[in-house]
């Protein structure tokens, strides 16, 4: 049971983490070695071509800085086009305020947090100033534009919510100066196969190009999470050898009560493997009930943990997940039902283990000593 829920959690956490990275991330980027694409549409047109392409996109991707009534903030800007660009990334989806339009018309989408910390809503002004600029006798002058914000979006992430900008890719070019834009991002039908389609891609395209999956883009972080999940299941996987000793003492225990009837079993003609076969018997439906029993519960509280958790800040007047804190509302989970195969077969294995030196111990009984001393 414990081992169910913990890895349905880890499971749930995992799949919430990739659902907010992928409201912001597409599933492909094609970029070239150049540093930009001068041919967009070749590459949008024949990633198209691919089945499993569901939608491509140009972006412009850089830094600089938002400046505002509340202060001067870094920022992460990001280019796009607004009809493409929502059938890659979940752009309207993840709006709590305002919309996509106006966007062409100097038009801004802040991050929930960076809207909160510069004090600016939906209507107000800002400006971005980028690195990119003219040169002057008294130097290099940044280049600044003046947005109004018409939108403002939410991923569930501090790090895109107090970061992130969008405004037009027209704009973009505009403001960083740039005659290409930085690469073409992609949405694919399975995100598990988007190597195979990059790969199909960048055969297309030929020499010059490189790609990107959302993988490579968060790999540190997802194998900080593969990694976690197997470590706890190594260690809550010592919860289930606690039973299986439990079962060896069981036994053992029931082994020394039994003295005298093994005795006068084997005395009528009972054989050494049907007394171990009784005694291994037992064992295994100690094992298989409570492994049974253990799953059933498992993906019981597995599925209601939301109303479960509700009960323990009830009655405890705590918040096991503040929102301003972790940013999602109750525990997520995900059944993996091989993983729950798995570790049923497992506790039965080790059940079985368990049943085999106390079950040895009471086959070896000799019954003429056992009469001797206990008759």
């Amino acid at each position: 049971m414990a081992l169910i829920v913990v890895l349905s959690v880890m499971n749930g956490f995992e799949e919430d983490i990739k659902t907010k990275i992928l409201g912001t991330q597409s599933h492909i980027v094609i970029s070239s070695y150049t540093g930009g694409i001068s041919d967009p549409g070749r590459v949008e047109s024949e990633s198209r071509k691919d089945p499993d392409v569901l939608g491509a996109t140009p972006f412009i991707l850089s830094q600089g800085l938002l400046s505002a009534h509340g202060g001067i903030y870094g920022a992460v800007i990001r280019g796009i086009e607004p009809v493409s660009a929502s059938q890659v990334i979940r752009l309207k989806e993840i709006i709590v305020q305002g919309g996509l339009e106006g966007l062409q018309d100097s038009g801004i989408l802040l991050g929930s947090e960076l809207a909160l910390h510069t004090g600016v809503s939906v209507g107000d002004a800002v400006t971005l100033i980028s690195a990119a600029g003219t040169i002057t006798p008294l130097g290099m002058i940044p280049k600044s534009v003046s947005f109004i914000v018409r939108g403002v979006f939410s991923t569930g992430m501090y790090e895109y919510d107090s970061n992130m900008v969008y405004i037009s890719l027209e704009e973009a070019q505009k403001l960083f100066m740039k005659d290409v834009p930085s690469g073409v991002e992609m949405k694919v039908k399975d995100i598990y196969k988007a190597d195979a389609v990059a790969g199909r891609i960048l055969a297309r395209l030929g020499p010059g190009y490189w790609a990107k999956t959302w993988k490579d883009m968060n790999q540190s972080l997802f194998s900080a999470l593969k990694l976690e999940k197997t470590v706890m299941f190594i260690i809550l996987l010592f919860i289930i050898l606690v039973a299986a000793f439990s079962i060896i003492s069981t036994l053992i225990m029931m082994v020394m009560e039994k003295r005298k009837d093994i005795a006068i079993l084997k005395s009528m003609g009972a054989t050494t493997g049907q007394i171990l076969r009784i005694f291994m018997t037992l064992g295994m439906v100690i094992g298989m009930s409570g492994t049974i029993v253990g799953v059933i519960l498992g993906l019981l509280l597995t599925y209601n943990l939301d109303p479960v958790i509700a009960f323990i800040e009830f009655l405890f007047g705590i918040e096991v997940m503040p929102i301003d804190v972790y940013y999602i509302t109750g525990l997520p989970t995900k059944v993996d039902y091989p993983l729950v195969g798995t570790i049923g077969l497992v506790s039965i294995a080790l059940s079985f283990l368990a049943t085999i030196y106390p079950a040895r111990q009471a086959a070896r009984q000799d019954p003429v000593e056992v009469m001797r001393y206990e008759g």
